[in-house]
């Protein structure tokens, strides 16, 4: 039995995406990101859009680890 093998094709590149295909994906990249940039960094006081202190403690050790004070 034998098997074929691929032969590559000289001057053969992958096909570019187009940027609209990219940008959709790419902004809800950015909106996930700000989102939890603000959980993280900025979910204080005033600040919040969730009252209590439930998201405040649930990421507390993770502020620390990333450098944002708390305290």
């Amino acid at each position: 039995m034998t098997h074929a093998v691929p032969v590559p094709v000289a001057g053969a590149a992958p096909a570019p995406i187009p940027l609209r295909e990219i940008a959709p994906w790419a902004l809800f990249a950015g909106v996930v990101v700000l989102v939890l940039l603000y959980l993280v960094g900025f979910d204080q006081g005033v600040t919040t859009l969730i009252p209590g202190e439930m998201v405040h403690e649930f990421i507390h050790d993770g502020r620390h680890l990333l450098g944002f004070p708390c305290h």
